[in-house]
């Protein structure tokens, strides 16, 4: 099945990439999550603009992601959630809840889609999460989950 990547999927491309993967990945995974579009000839045109917006907002240089990713280093986060009587969370962080902690640590604006969270933050704790600044370059952040 061709399709048009719609948003960075790791190890399987950069929006906008025209991809071939097999039929049933394609149609229950990636096209229903919006991670992709089916291929046309008339979707094939729409690439470009997906690839103009994503170099307006993406961090264009290897230089400026390792930048990124050494303001990412030295940075503390910290958030506060409502939790439970034996310190779980009621629901779970996510990777909006992150970046918004990382903005208001005085850390770079960073897109939620490229937060990855390994499991799911559902405790009280030290966590560690990766960044995707670029194709070459991750970083990880400690998030310290309190009580609120």
């Amino acid at each position: 099945m061709k399709l048009i990547l719609t948003q960075q999927v790791s190890g399987l491309g950069e929006p906008g990439d025209v991809i071939d993967v097999r039929d049933g990945y394609g149609r229950n995974y990636l096209v229903p999550r919006g991670f992709a579009i089916k291929w046309t000839r008339g979707a094939e045109k729409e690439v470009e603009s997906i690839k103009k917006a994503r170099s307006a907002r993406e961090i264009a240089t290897v230089e400026h992601a390792r930048e990124v990713a050494d303001r990412l280093g030295g940075l503390r986060v910290t958030l506060r959630t409502r939790t439970g009587s034996n310190g779980r969370l009621f629901g779970a962080v996510t990777a909006a809840d992150i970046a918004e902690a990382v903005r208001a640590a005085d850390g770079p604006d960073l897109d939620r889609r490229r937060i990855e969270i390994g499991n799911p933050i559902k405790t009280v704790g030290t966590h560690r999460v990766s960044v995707r600044l670029h194709s070459d370059v991750n970083a990880t952040i400690d998030v310290n989950v309190l009580e609120a």
